[in-house]
């Protein structure tokens, strides 16, 4: 028998973030690494701001269990075993706010006062490095020389995105000047130099060059601009149409839409994927990169992410021939070994009960919104009603009755899917409170025993997968809800 096959993308990762709290055990990293190869999955990133164990660096990194030099070599030998490039990847302007609390990294920070967000929020802690400071590449290149022995791969991810206080703060004038776009570019050309010295190539998320085409066309030739959009509607056309006239090779990077959102967001998540690789093929982008973030604590479980892979991966390997696939049973086969069924059906419907809220919020499920929000803002969510609140909890009921005829695979899973539903239970009854259904005395006792519950079985969740360094951070969110109700009257 003569067998013929080929990819559509010869890049096919995925990169997972380590950085908003969650660092997963070398036992969860080696299964997922595995698990990726046997879905012929050729790339691995780990989103790192402060989590790798930079020495000289302790108190940025301290608490957090961060990967050591050691572990990414052993992880790197397990990724190449496989026929897995593991990536380093290292955020390098914006996102550094673990970095830039502490002295003395404090003095490269862009803003020393208050900054406004894209979205119109006051903020004063910084995050984003001054471009126009020649420490902020010295310090770059410091952890670069750490960094990059660790791993065999020939290319590092330099991030670079969202540097939101570019304009507000040192940069200002330079920004008045020469425009923001080139200030931005200017910075990236720097970090290009120094990765090239290494001898490595360099990529990193493009959404801020994209903000300003013009300077496209100056981009040096052997950098992989990163396309990423996390919407069913992300303009990936447009924003590949540019990059590839421009000459560059670049990836398409879409989401699994698990982050602030619990349970997930099945029909954005496939949505987005779908139209990322279909634009990626029509505009011959070199890989796909499928992102899966952790956005205030990483609070969903893990089993949430995995339609995103398992599609990214059919789709990334052959768009035409697996268009139309059955992702439920995929993913009993090749995710959860359901030997009778059921669970990718669980898991993908789990992430549909937030559209019968009627409530479509960017980049997030309204049951985060219901978590998140002081009760006193919940009634501010436009069109969310306690009707709407209630068919969700119905829909939950009947997820919960069938989750008790599915075979998950294993304990933990079946673990992991119990509490993403009593998480979304518990949101409506916030939410329902909220807008005035029962008392807030009467619910007091009751509120308090269910976030205690959330808390206690997250730990234990946590732990199984990932290590305790970022648990505390990731419960905070929890413990705020816990005070707000211990507050009441």
């Amino acid at each position: 028998m003569e067998i013929e096959d080929w990819p559509d993308f010869s890049a096919r990762g995925v990169m997972l973030d380590v950085s908003r709290d969650r660092v997963p055990t070398m036992a969860t990293l080696f299964q997922l690494v595995d698990l990726f190869a046997g879905w012929k999955l050729n790339q691995l990133q780990l989103y790192t701001e402060h989590t790798f164990a930079y020495a000289g660096h302790e108190r940025v990194w301290r608490g957090t269990s961060p990967m050591t030099a050691d572990q990414i070599r052993s992880l790197d030998a397990r990724c190449r075993s496989r026929g897995i490039e593991l990536v380093p990847n290292q955020n390098s302007l914006g996102h550094m706010e673990h970095w830039l609390r502490h002295e003395p990294y404090r003095r490269l920070a862009e803003t020393t006062g208050e900054w406004r967000t894209p979205w119109g929020e006051v903020r004063r802690r910084p995050t984003t490095l001054c471009p126009i400071d020649p420490g902020s590449v010295e310090l770059m290149c410091g952890l670069y020389d750490q960094l990059l022995p660790n791993f065999t791969s020939g290319t590092i991810n330099v991030g670079c995105d969202e540097p939101w206080e570019l304009g507000q703060g040192r940069s200002a004038a330079a920004c008045q000047r020469r425009g923001p776009g080139r200030v931005y570019l200017d910075y990236l050309k720097k970090l290009h130099k120094v990765i090239r010295q290494r001898g490595r190539s360099m990529q990193f998320w493009a959404d801020w060059i994209l903000k300003y085409p013009e300077w496209v066309p100056e981009l040096p030739r052997d950098l992989t601009p990163l396309i990423w959009g996390y919407e069913a509607n992300h303009p990936f056309a447009s924003q590949c149409r540019w990059i590839r006239d421009a000459g560059l090779s670049f990836y398409v990077c879409p989401g699994t839409s698990s982050w602030c959102s619990f349970a997930g967001r099945t029909a954005n998540m496939v949505g987005n994927i779908g139209s990322a690789i279909e634009n990626g093929r029509r505009f011959a982008a070199a890989g796909v990169l499928m992102t899966d973030w952790g956005d205030f604590g990483h609070r969903q479980q893990l089993p949430v992410s995995l339609p995103g892979f398992a599609l990214a991966a059919a789709l990334g390997w052959c768009g035409r021939a697996n268009r139309d696939v059955d992702l439920a049973a995929a993913l009993d086969r090749h995710a959860f070994a359901s030997a009778t069924g059921g669970a990718g059906t669980a898991w993908l419907d789990a992430g549909r009960v937030h559209e019968k809220s009627g409530v479509t919020i960017h980049n997030r499920s309204v049951f985060f919104e219901l978590m998140n929000r002081p009760l006193a803002r919940i009634g501010d969510v436009e069109g969310l009603t306690s009707k709407r609140m209630e068919k969700m909890q119905q829909a939950i009921g009947a997820l919960r009755c069938r989750a008790q005829r599915v075979d998950f695979g294993s304990a933990q899973v079946r673990e992991e899917y119990a509490l993403t539903l009593s998480v979304l239970e518990y949101a409506c009854q916030r939410g329902l409170l909220a807008l005035g259904r029962g008392g807030a005395r009467g619910r007091r006792a009751a509120l308090i025993r269910g976030i205690r519950d959330i808390m206690e079985r997250h730990r234990r969740l946590w732990l199984a997968r990932c290590r305790r360094g970022g648990l505390a951070r990731s419960q905070l969110h929890y413990r705020r809800n816990l005070r707000e109700y211990e507050s009441m009257t």
